[in-house]
């Protein structure tokens, strides 16, 4: 069976760890309901050609036009009813998600079916952020729901930084089957 990872949300975080992801040996597949809006153009790896498409349909052609890599889009939102289909056959889920909800719903799913899944987080002030895996994890809720994460450019470093953890920490699950944790902040990058 051919690894298939599936990575939810794919905006600031899960934008740049799809890109870093590129030249692994799996078949990608992106989930997001999510459109490309002008002001994303400075924290997500989407360029300008792709305000107003859907980012997972948008990055799916980013891929392949310059990287001449083939993903698999659903421009749709995770919920209960279709969170089985997104993540049939997946090998490894990847949860950048920015809500509590879609991360327990993910969470849910991926153990009631034995599914790998490692989360991928940013503080909304831009101080740190975490890469951990599924049975190590707890949803923090938004200080308010719908809370803006990474808006603007001001965090693309960090963005960076923790895209770059979780790229790696997939890359050793699927090269040597470990479950590497990492935390990111101002200090620099830690394995936990």
């Amino acid at each position: 069976m051919a690894t298939k990872i599936v990575i939810c949300g794919v905006g600031a975080l899960g934008s740049h760890t799809a890109t870093l992801c590129r030249n692994l040996d799996a078949q990608l597949v992106l989930v997001d309901f999510d459109r490309v809006e002008s002001k994303n153009l400075l924290a997500q790896a989407f360029v300008k050609p792709s305000i107003g498409k859907n980012k997972a349909e948008a990055l799916k052609l980013q891929l392949a036009n310059f990287y001449g890599v083939k993903v698999q889009a659903f421009g749709v939102r995770a919920a209960p009813e279709n969170v089985g289909t997104l993540l049939d056959g997946a090998t490894l889920v990847v949860d950048c998600f920015d809500n509590a909800a879609s991360r327990n719903l993910l969470s849910a799913r991926c153990r009631a079916s034995s599914q790998a899944l490692v989360h991928g987080a940013l503080s909304a002030d831009g101080t740190f952020g975490l890469v951990r895996w599924d049975e190590r994890f707890a949803a923090d809720a938004e200080d308010a729901e719908g809370q803006a994460t990474c808006e603007g450019g001001e965090h693309l470093p960090l963005i960076g930084l923790v895209a770059a953890a979780l790229a790696r920490s997939i890359q050793d699950h699927l090269r040597d089957n470990v479950k590497r944790d990492y935390q990111v902040s101002l200090n620099g990058v830690s394995e936990t």
